[in-house]
Protein backbone atom coordinates (compact mmCIF):
# COMPACT_ATOMS: atom_id res chain seq x y z
CA UNK A 1 0.00 0.00 0.00
CA UNK A 2 1.15 3.55 -0.65
CA UNK A 3 3.10 5.20 2.13
CA UNK A 4 3.71 1.86 3.89
CA UNK A 5 7.48 1.95 3.62
CA UNK A 6 7.74 5.54 4.86
CA UNK A 7 5.28 5.07 7.70
CA UNK A 8 7.07 2.00 9.00
CA UNK A 9 10.69 2.67 8.07
CA UNK A 10 11.90 2.66 11.65
CA UNK A 11 10.90 -0.98 12.04
CA UNK A 12 13.51 -2.32 9.64
CA UNK A 13 16.36 -2.14 12.15
CA UNK A 14 17.01 -1.08 15.76
CA UNK A 15 16.69 2.70 15.93
CA UNK A 16 19.20 5.12 17.33
CA UNK A 17 16.66 7.86 17.92
CA UNK A 18 13.01 7.97 18.90
CA UNK A 19 10.54 6.22 16.57
CA UNK A 20 8.95 8.18 13.77
CA UNK A 21 5.90 9.81 15.36
CA UNK A 22 3.78 8.98 12.30
CA UNK A 23 4.34 5.29 13.03
CA UNK A 24 2.83 5.80 16.50
CA UNK A 25 -0.44 7.13 15.10
CA UNK A 26 -3.20 5.08 13.57
CA UNK A 27 -2.97 4.79 9.77
CA UNK A 28 -6.27 3.31 8.65
CA UNK A 29 -5.16 3.22 5.01
CA UNK A 30 -2.58 0.56 5.89
CA UNK A 31 -4.72 -1.39 8.37
CA UNK A 32 -7.27 -4.15 7.87
CA UNK A 33 -9.86 -2.50 10.12
CA UNK A 34 -8.52 -4.38 13.13
CA UNK A 35 -10.01 -2.13 15.80
CA UNK A 36 -13.39 -2.57 14.08
CA UNK A 37 -13.13 -6.36 14.24
CA UNK A 38 -10.79 -7.61 16.95
CA UNK A 39 -12.23 -5.57 19.82
CA UNK A 40 -15.64 -6.06 21.47
CA UNK A 41 -17.98 -3.25 22.45
CA UNK A 42 -21.27 -3.08 24.31
CA UNK A 43 -24.36 -1.10 23.36
CA UNK A 44 -24.13 2.02 25.51
CA UNK A 45 -23.78 5.78 25.34
CA UNK A 46 -20.51 5.11 23.49
CA UNK A 47 -21.79 2.59 20.96
CA UNK A 48 -25.23 2.45 19.36
CA UNK A 49 -24.99 -1.35 19.15
CA UNK A 50 -22.76 -4.01 20.63
CA UNK A 51 -20.64 -6.73 19.10
CA UNK A 52 -18.31 -9.49 20.24
CA UNK A 53 -14.55 -9.69 19.73
CA UNK A 54 -13.64 -11.04 16.30
CA UNK A 55 -16.92 -9.94 14.73
CA UNK A 56 -16.70 -7.15 12.15
CA UNK A 57 -18.60 -3.96 12.95
CA UNK A 58 -21.63 -3.57 10.70
CA UNK A 59 -20.21 -0.24 9.55
CA UNK A 60 -16.93 -1.75 8.27
CA UNK A 61 -16.81 -1.65 4.48
CA UNK A 62 -15.18 -4.20 2.18
CA UNK A 63 -12.17 -1.90 1.77
CA UNK A 64 -11.66 -1.92 5.58
CA UNK A 65 -12.82 1.70 5.91
CA UNK A 66 -15.56 2.88 8.23
CA UNK A 67 -18.78 3.66 6.37
CA UNK A 68 -19.81 6.34 8.88
CA UNK A 69 -16.40 7.75 9.80
CA UNK A 70 -17.45 11.37 9.32
CA UNK A 71 -20.71 10.82 11.24
CA UNK A 72 -19.61 8.61 14.14
CA UNK A 73 -20.87 10.90 16.89
CA UNK A 74 -24.13 11.65 15.08
CA UNK A 75 -24.72 7.93 14.52
CA UNK A 76 -24.17 7.05 18.19
CA UNK A 77 -20.56 5.85 18.08
CA UNK A 78 -18.58 8.46 20.06
CA UNK A 79 -16.55 5.62 21.56
CA UNK A 80 -14.85 5.14 18.21
CA UNK A 81 -13.75 8.77 18.11
CA UNK A 82 -11.77 8.47 21.34
CA UNK A 83 -9.82 5.36 20.34
CA UNK A 84 -6.32 5.29 18.89
CA UNK A 85 -4.28 2.17 18.20
CA UNK A 86 -1.03 4.20 18.35
CA UNK A 87 -0.01 2.66 15.03
CA UNK A 88 -0.51 -0.96 16.06
CA UNK A 89 -3.10 -1.56 13.35
CA UNK A 90 -0.73 -0.97 10.46
CA UNK A 91 2.11 -2.76 12.27
CA UNK A 92 0.11 -5.96 12.70
CA UNK A 93 -1.46 -5.72 9.24
CA UNK A 94 1.64 -4.93 7.23
CA UNK A 95 4.54 -6.25 9.32
CA UNK A 96 3.36 -9.07 11.58
CA UNK A 97 1.17 -10.56 8.85
CA UNK A 98 3.01 -9.20 5.83
CA UNK A 99 -0.01 -7.56 4.22
CA UNK A 100 -2.19 -10.69 4.25
CA UNK A 101 -5.67 -9.59 5.28
CA UNK A 102 -8.07 -11.67 7.35
CA UNK A 103 -10.82 -11.64 4.70
CA UNK A 104 -8.79 -13.21 1.89
CA UNK A 105 -6.75 -15.28 4.36
CA UNK A 106 -9.27 -16.37 7.01
CA UNK A 107 -6.73 -18.76 8.54
CA UNK A 108 -4.88 -15.68 9.85
CA UNK A 109 -7.91 -14.08 11.50
CA UNK A 110 -7.73 -15.48 15.03
CA UNK A 111 -3.99 -15.00 15.36
CA UNK A 112 -4.25 -11.47 13.95
CA UNK A 113 -7.04 -10.49 16.32
CA UNK A 114 -5.06 -11.89 19.25
CA UNK A 115 -1.86 -10.08 18.27
CA UNK A 116 -3.48 -6.70 17.73
CA UNK A 117 -4.31 -5.73 21.35
CA UNK A 118 -0.86 -6.89 22.47
CA UNK A 119 0.93 -4.75 19.90
CA UNK A 120 -1.43 -1.88 20.65
CA UNK A 121 -0.28 -1.88 24.28
CA UNK A 122 3.36 -2.07 23.23
CA UNK A 123 2.90 0.87 20.86
CA UNK A 124 1.29 2.90 23.61
CA UNK A 125 4.41 2.24 25.72
CA UNK A 126 6.58 3.34 22.78
CA UNK A 127 4.62 6.57 22.64
CA UNK A 128 5.26 7.30 26.34
CA UNK A 129 8.94 6.34 26.17
CA UNK A 130 9.41 8.57 23.14
CA UNK A 131 7.89 11.47 25.05
CA UNK A 132 10.42 11.05 27.87
CA UNK A 133 13.27 11.51 25.38
CA UNK A 134 12.02 15.07 24.81
CA UNK A 135 11.97 15.90 28.54
CA UNK A 136 15.16 17.71 29.46
CA UNK A 137 14.68 17.31 33.24
CA UNK A 138 14.67 13.52 32.67
CA UNK A 139 17.86 13.42 30.58
CA UNK A 140 19.64 11.38 33.27
CA UNK A 141 17.28 8.55 32.30
CA UNK A 142 17.58 8.91 28.54
CA UNK A 143 20.16 6.15 28.14
CA UNK A 144 18.02 3.69 30.04
CA UNK A 145 14.91 4.90 28.22
CA UNK A 146 16.53 4.25 24.84
CA UNK A 147 17.47 0.71 25.84
CA UNK A 148 13.95 -0.09 27.03
CA UNK A 149 12.48 1.63 23.98
CA UNK A 150 14.57 -0.62 21.71
CA UNK A 151 13.50 -3.67 23.72
CA UNK A 152 9.86 -2.62 23.33
CA UNK A 153 10.26 -2.12 19.59
CA UNK A 154 11.78 -5.59 19.26
CA UNK A 155 8.81 -7.07 21.09
CA UNK A 156 6.43 -5.53 18.54
CA UNK A 157 8.24 -7.53 15.85
CA UNK A 158 7.67 -10.93 17.46
CA UNK A 159 5.77 -13.63 15.62
CA UNK A 160 2.03 -14.04 16.30
CA UNK A 161 2.69 -17.06 18.54
CA UNK A 162 5.38 -15.19 20.47
CA UNK A 163 3.10 -12.17 20.93
CA UNK A 164 0.34 -14.41 22.28
CA UNK A 165 2.76 -15.88 24.85
CA UNK A 166 4.36 -12.56 25.83
CA UNK A 167 4.38 -11.61 29.53
CA UNK A 168 3.11 -8.13 28.82
CA UNK A 169 2.49 -7.25 32.46
CA UNK A 170 6.15 -7.78 33.32
CA UNK A 171 7.28 -5.46 30.55
CA UNK A 172 4.69 -2.86 31.45
CA UNK A 173 6.03 -2.88 35.00
CA UNK A 174 9.55 -2.09 33.76
CA UNK A 175 8.30 0.74 31.58
CA UNK A 176 5.96 2.02 34.27
CA UNK A 177 8.82 2.37 36.74
CA UNK A 178 10.84 4.39 34.23
CA UNK A 179 7.91 6.66 33.42
CA UNK A 180 7.30 7.25 37.11
CA UNK A 181 10.94 8.21 37.68
CA UNK A 182 10.86 10.53 34.67
CA UNK A 183 7.69 12.24 35.89
CA UNK A 184 9.22 12.77 39.34
CA UNK A 185 12.26 14.45 37.79
CA UNK A 186 10.03 16.82 35.82
CA UNK A 187 7.71 17.57 38.73
CA UNK A 188 10.66 18.19 41.05
CA UNK A 189 11.31 21.42 39.17
CA UNK A 190 7.77 22.71 39.74
CA UNK A 191 7.34 24.68 43.00
CA UNK A 192 4.98 22.91 45.39
CA UNK A 193 4.44 19.91 43.10
CA UNK A 194 5.73 17.43 45.68
CA UNK A 195 3.22 18.46 48.35
CA UNK A 196 0.63 15.92 49.55
CA UNK A 197 -2.09 18.22 48.24
CA UNK A 198 -0.90 17.65 44.68
CA UNK A 199 -0.51 13.89 44.97
CA UNK A 200 -3.87 12.77 43.57
CA UNK A 201 -2.66 9.58 41.97
CA UNK A 202 -5.59 7.21 41.42
CA UNK A 203 -7.95 9.63 43.17
CA UNK A 204 -11.70 9.48 42.63
CA UNK A 205 -12.41 12.99 41.33
CA UNK A 206 -15.47 12.16 39.28
CA UNK A 207 -17.61 15.26 38.94
CA UNK A 208 -15.21 17.23 41.14
CA UNK A 209 -15.43 21.04 41.03
CA UNK A 210 -11.87 22.07 40.20
CA UNK A 211 -12.53 25.33 38.39
CA UNK A 212 -9.35 27.39 38.28
CA UNK A 213 -7.52 24.85 40.45
CA UNK A 214 -3.75 25.06 40.80
CA UNK A 215 -2.76 21.60 39.62
CA UNK A 216 0.56 22.54 38.11
CA UNK A 217 2.94 19.60 38.50
CA UNK A 218 0.27 17.51 40.24
CA UNK A 219 0.27 13.74 40.03
CA UNK A 220 -3.08 12.80 38.52
CA UNK A 221 -1.81 9.49 37.25
CA UNK A 222 -4.72 7.07 36.95
CA UNK A 223 -7.11 9.58 38.53
CA UNK A 224 -10.83 9.39 37.75
CA UNK A 225 -11.71 12.84 36.40
CA UNK A 226 -14.90 11.81 34.62
CA UNK A 227 -17.14 14.87 34.23
CA UNK A 228 -14.86 16.91 36.52
CA UNK A 229 -14.99 20.66 36.05
CA UNK A 230 -11.42 21.76 35.25
CA UNK A 231 -12.44 25.01 33.60
CA UNK A 232 -9.49 27.39 33.72
CA UNK A 233 -7.38 24.94 35.74
CA UNK A 234 -3.58 25.13 35.68
CA UNK A 235 -2.44 21.66 34.60
CA UNK A 236 1.02 22.58 33.40
CA UNK A 237 3.51 19.72 33.89
CA UNK A 238 0.79 17.61 35.56
CA UNK A 239 1.25 13.85 35.24
CA UNK A 240 -1.88 12.61 33.45
CA UNK A 241 -0.78 9.10 32.54
CA UNK A 242 -3.88 6.93 32.43
CA UNK A 243 -6.13 9.65 33.86
CA UNK A 244 -9.78 9.18 32.87
CA UNK A 245 -10.89 12.47 31.32
CA UNK A 246 -14.19 11.42 29.80
CA UNK A 247 -16.51 14.44 29.71
CA UNK A 248 -14.07 16.43 31.87
CA UNK A 249 -14.53 20.15 31.22
CA UNK A 250 -11.22 21.65 30.10
CA UNK A 251 -12.45 25.00 28.77
CA UNK A 252 -9.68 27.53 29.25
CA UNK A 253 -7.43 25.02 31.04
CA UNK A 254 -3.67 25.22 30.53
CA UNK A 255 -2.17 21.82 29.66
CA UNK A 256 1.24 23.12 28.61
CA UNK A 257 3.82 20.41 29.18
CA UNK A 258 1.29 17.99 30.67
CA UNK A 259 2.98 14.60 30.99
CA UNK A 260 1.78 11.51 29.13
CA UNK A 261 -1.43 13.10 27.90
CA UNK A 262 -2.69 11.37 24.76
CA UNK A 263 -4.99 12.34 21.93
CA UNK A 264 -7.64 9.78 22.97
CA UNK A 265 -7.79 11.40 26.42
CA UNK A 266 -8.34 14.81 24.83
CA UNK A 267 -10.92 13.42 22.43
CA UNK A 268 -12.91 12.10 25.38
CA UNK A 269 -12.84 15.45 27.19
CA UNK A 270 -14.69 18.72 26.53
CA UNK A 271 -12.59 21.79 25.86
CA UNK A 272 -12.76 24.95 23.81
CA UNK A 273 -10.66 27.35 21.76
CA UNK A 274 -9.07 28.73 24.94
CA UNK A 275 -7.72 25.36 26.10
CA UNK A 276 -3.92 25.35 25.82
CA UNK A 277 -2.63 22.00 24.56
CA UNK A 278 0.78 20.34 24.80
CA UNK A 279 2.89 20.26 21.65
CA UNK A 280 2.04 17.42 19.29
CA UNK A 281 -1.64 17.16 20.23
CA UNK A 282 -4.54 18.59 18.26
CA UNK A 283 -7.78 20.27 19.29
CA UNK A 284 -10.67 17.79 18.79
CA UNK A 285 -13.15 18.85 16.13
CA UNK A 286 -16.13 18.42 18.45
CA UNK A 287 -14.81 20.90 21.05
CA UNK A 288 -16.55 24.25 21.41
CA UNK A 289 -15.26 27.15 19.35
Amino acid sequence: MSGHKDALHHQDSPHQDAPDQDALRGDCANCFGLCCVALPFTASADFAVGKSAGTPCANLRDDFRCGIHTRLRDEGFPGCTVYDCFGAGQKVSQVTFGGRDWRRNPDTAQAMFTAFPVVRQLHELLRYLTEVLALKPARALHGEIRRVLDDTERLTLLSPDELAALDLNAHRAVVGDLLQRAAELVRAGVPGARSKKKNRRGADLMGARLTGADLRGASLRGAYLIAADLTGADLRQADLLGAELRDARLAGADLTGALFLTQPQLNAARGDARTVLPAGLTRPAHWEA
